[in-house]
């Protein structure tokens, strides 16, 4: 959105990459044996491709503590929708964006990474990602 709330552009991504540590963080919270859980999504300027191995973002510039709930795709709260907005103070272009178990920036465990854009977001756009995780069986 830009600074008067317009929306600028709206799209999807069809498949995020849950990177090999949130493999290990979603054992673990199934297991009730780590605290906290996903918390918080972070976008960067980083532009290389994801890989199963990455831990941090590659240009991570802010992070935030995102919004979960619940949502219904094929069977009753299959889904987790995890949300965040992001307010920018100068210009900048993300590119890539991670979900993770803390708002400390550079901390934490990554549980997916991704790229998107570029988005050239101006002094007072917003940015509003929305992350669904569908469970399959």
């Amino acid at each position: 959105y830009d600074k008067n709330n317009n929306l600028i552009q709206d799209g999807s991504i069809e498949k995020d990459i849950v990177v090999n540590s949130g493999l290990s963080l979603r054992a673990a919270l199934l297991g009730g044996l780590v605290s906290p859980a996903l918390c918080a999504v972070a976008i960067g300027t980083g532009t290389a491709t994801p890989t199963p191995t990455d831990t941090a973002l590659e240009a991570e510039v802010m992070r935030t503590a995102s919004t979960n709930v619940l949502k219904t795709t094929n069977v009753t709260n299959d889904t987790l929708s995890v949300s965040a907005n992001f307010t920018f103070s100068s210009a900048v272009s993300i590119s890539e964006f991670g979900t993770f178990n803390t708002t400390n920036a550079s901390e934490g465990i990554m549980y997916s990474h991704d790229l998107i854009g570029p988005l050239s977001m101006q002094q007072g756009y917003t940015l509003q990602l929305i992350i669904n995780f569908i469970q399959l069986s």
